[in-house]
């Protein structure tokens, strides 16, 4: 039986009939617009409007995470600056597919470059370009083949608008050639639990339409053509670990007793009530972004304190982790800063961003403090892109100036662990943002396809990072957790654990499986396979390290 490996996505596993993704559109011809350029102008922008008005519905459809990725895309079908471009290229005398499709490519290249949130974005460019263009040719759009039997999907890559509305009741598993643990394919389909394995090199030239596979997210495989015999030893597998994800909700411990809270990422108060109903102990990850990126103007302390009070309101007595605004030159935002910069993922952004606009970190801070008075949750409140002590120092006073009582730092840069032992000296505690930790310490954008190899969080580089972390925070008497991506693969979690992180912080969905896999080790067995996965030379090593330990 051969195999193919890839990244698995949590801890399912399926047998099934693969079904292949169709190939994109062919690209629109070059030749000459032969109309009318006025009337193909208007021709395109209905298109537009009707493209944004579908992903907009099928985000609401969705819900979750799933509708903010697909707000995102219609609000890039949106974009006055693309339609402008477009209608100078028609102007010009380019066809109007040509010229969504040439508009679209060049400020999907401007976001690649810009790197960050805006590279993540710039992902999506061309799923809705391929909606226009189609909507323009009077065919369907690109999409998930239909099937009135449940099958595997395998793709390149899954557009959003195609991973949040995939039909769960035909779709056994999802595999994928690109993308890594961080792309929105990964984090879609961990948030619908559903099987998945991504970066799967050399999947669609090994496998045919209507091949018999074993996708197995826990290791990452995927058998090509197994016996009957294998296909029911999947199948038995699959009905035992379904059986423990509906397992009765408990609170995160290992074998032994040792507590190990699981948390929430949220990314609005409204997300609240899902996560507490899939066993939330509290809240590790609060973005506030949601309030500022589409806005044209900060917004006022009295908006934000009533946003805050929602989300503390939700988990009144549990722990609400809160990031401070994340945003800078890589999430434009004219209030902050607009000033073009070479390299924006290297720029003024995060905590940076915030000191040289001090007064909106300090209206920020007076919300929090506000919502905090008038709530009885725990809120502990952190900035992002904490590099050294002196950044440390200057949030904590400022938090403490604002009568936040436990303020502490997300470590991203590769600096703060190096400098633990100083930052622990000034912060409550640190939670560890292990996407970004992971980018910058490979110096590889996390949405750039040719450097994906090295965004892996398994790798030994960045587990000494967060093990200088872990052991900083126990001398130091002070929490350490992890509230990046990491935290949700639940072998890695154990991992984690043994490297000294005391809380994870995770998509909801990723919960019941990281539940049950802790429950599977002791304190020493985790430290063991801490120790295993650090003495590898490469992610696989460690994985596999990990798994023999």
């Amino acid at each position: 039986m051969a195999e193919l490996r890839g990244v698995g996505v949590g801890r399912g596993i399926a047998a099934g009939v693969v079904l292949r993704m169709p190939e994109p559109l062919a690209p629109p011809s070059t030749e000459p617009l032969a109309g009318d350029a006025a009337e193909e102008t208007q021709r395109v922008q209905t298109a537009l409007a009707a493209v944004a008005a579908e992903l907009s519905e099928r985000g609401r459809t969705a819900g979750g995470e799933a509708q903010e990725v697909l707000e995102a895309a219609s609000l890039m079908a949106q974009d006055p600056a693309l339609a402008d471009d477009i209608a100078g290229r028609i102007g010009q005398g380019t066809n109007g597919e040509r010229a969504v499709h040439d508009a679209f490519d060049q400020f999907k290249t401007m976001l690649i470059a810009l790197g960050g949130y805006m590279a993540e974005r710039a992902t999506d460019l061309d799923d809705v370009s391929q909606r226009v263009v189609a909507r323009l040719r009077g065919v369907p759009a690109p999409g998930v083949p239909e099937s009135d039997v449940p099958f595997i999907l395998l793709a390149r890559d899954l557009a959003p608008a195609d991973t949040a509305t995939l039909d769960l009741e035909r779709t056994l598993a999802l595999v994928t050639q690109d993308g890594g643990p961080t792309s929105h394919t990964a984090i879609l389909a961990r948030s619908k639990s559903i099987t998945a394995v991504v970066g799967v090199e050399g999947l669609l030239a090994a496998v045919e339409d209507g091949t018999r596979v074993i996708v197995d997210a826990k290791t990452g495989l995927v058998a090509l053509d197994p016996t009957d015999a294998e296909v029911e030893a999947a199948t038995a597998e699959a009905e035992t670990r379904a059986a423990r994800a509906d397992a009765p909700i408990t609170d995160g411990a290992l074998a032994d007793g040792t507590k190990v809270p699981l948390l929430a990422n949220v990314g609005r108060p409204e997300d609240a009530a899902k996560a507490l109903e899939l066993g939330a102990e509290g809240v590790g990850l609060f973005r506030t972004e949601f309030l500022f990126l589409d806005a044209k103007e900060a917004p006022s302390v009295a908006s934000q304190t009533d946003s805050y009070t929602r989300m503390l309101q939700a988990f009144e007595g549990k722990k609400v982790v809160v990031r401070v605004l994340d945003a800078g030159a890589d999430k434009p935002l004219a209030f902050l800063n607009d000033a073009e910069e070479e390299n924006p993922a290297l720029g003024l952004r995060g905590i940076r961003a915030l000191r040289a606009s001090e007064q909106i970190l300090r209206d920020q801070l007076e919300a929090l403090a506000a919502a905090d008075a008038a709530t009885n949750a725990d809120l502990w409140v952190m900035a992002p892109m904490i590099a050294n002590q002196e950044e440390t120092e200057y949030f904590v006073a400022l938090g403490r100036e604002h009568g936040l009582k436990t303020v502490g730092a997300m470590a991203e840069v590769p600096s703060i662990a190096v400098l633990a032992d100083q930052v622990m000296e000034a912060a409550d505690f640190v939670s560890i943002g292990t996407n970004d930790l992971t980018q910058y310490t490979f110096a590889a954008d996390r949405m750039l396809g040719t450097v994906a190899s090295f965004q892996d969080p398994w790798h030994p580089a960045v587990l000494r990072l967060i093990q200088m972390l872990g052991e900083a925070g126990a001398a130091a008497g002070k929490p350490v957790g992890v509230c990046g991506e990491a935290a949700a693969d639940p072998a890695l979690a154990v991992v984690l654990v043994g490297l000294g992180v005391t809380t994870l912080s995770m998509s909801p969905a990723a919960f019941a499986d990281v539940r049950a896999e802790l429950l599977e080790h002791t304190l020493e067995q985790a430290k063991a396979k801490a120790a295993a996965s650090l003495t590898a030379t490469t992610a696989q090593g460690a994985r596999d390290a990990a798994a023999a330990a």
